[in-house]
């Protein structure tokens, strides 16, 4: 009789099976065009899928993967596309916007300095113990405070490179807390500090990091409604120093997160 093979009498009794022989040159065939696909991927061409997924053992479930894995790979690439071209248009946009509030503010400038020249004039012939006199003086302080405004509008269109110094950290976050307690003495907001005395200088530009804390400050306290408290701590971790501004107000919607780095971001109305 003669000795058959496991195929053969698979064969005969109307079994589908694969022999050994078979089974490994099915297998080398899924490695060789698994290995081809994943080279299309890293040249770029995330449209590739691989043939055998559609079986139904190990293989095709590692087929299902990688051609999910591209499927996935391929939205979020889409994903990032669309912000960025989001992101470069805002930026166009805040380009020419500051543009125009650069051009617009110088010219709101002159007109305030031929005002300023004007009132210098009238000063000059009006009665020293004048009503108009008294209006008329009032008038300067104004001006130079829209002066600074502008000046400040002129800075945030166009930045200035940061003036590095090493100075007391402590010191430059305890200023903008002394402006900030300034103009929160009608609140039943509680202001505290949290100073570390062992910090050394630390190398920073002490104007532009006074006015983000205290652009920090200010949001902090008009998101507190009545009774609240707002913890500022200066601490160091290593080799950096650290600012850490904490509140009790509501907090930011989850759907104003992604705006909030923008420069005209407000929920003022």
């Amino acid at each position: 009789m003669d000795i058959l093979s496991p195929l053969i009498l698979l064969h005969r009794n109307g079994y589908k099976a694969f022999g050994p022989t078979e089974a490994d040159d099915d297998l080398r065939l899924a490695v060789v065009e698994l290995e081809a696909k994943m080279a299309c991927v890293a040249e770029g061409d995330l449209d590739v899928t691989v043939g055998f997924a559609n079986r139904d053992d190990d293989v095709g479930d590692l087929g299902r993967s990688f051609n999910q894995m591209v499927l996935e790979l391929r939205e979020s690439l889409n994903k990032l596309d669309r912000l960025h071209r989001t992101q470069i248009s805002r930026a166009e946009c805040l380009a020419t916007v500051g543009e125009l509030a650069i051009g617009l503010t110088h010219g709101i400038r002159n007109l305030l300095a031929s005002i300023a020249g004007v009132i210098e004039i009238v000063d000059r012939d009006l009665p020293v113990d004048s009503s108009p006199c008294a209006s008329v003086k009032l008038l300067r302080p104004e001006i130079t405070q829209a002066n600074r405004i502008l000046t400040d509008l002129l800075h945030a269109a166009r930045p200035h490179l940061p003036e590095i110094r090493s100075s007391d950290l402590n010191a430059t976050v305890e200023q903008a807390i002394m402006l900030v307690r300034q103009q929160s003495l009608s609140t039943a907001i509680r202001i505290e500090l949290h100073k570390d005395p062992t910090l050394p200088n630390v190398e920073h530009d002490s104007g532009q990091i006074c006015q983000v804390v205290l652009n920090l400050l200010l949001n902090a306290v008009q998101a507190i409604d009545g009774e609240g408290a707002i913890r500022v701590n200066v601490s160091r971790s290593g080799a950096d120093a650290t600012i850490t501004v904490v509140d009790t107000g509501r907090g930011i919607p989850p759907e104003h997160l992604p705006t909030i780095s923008g420069r005209s971001y407000t929920t003022a109305s």
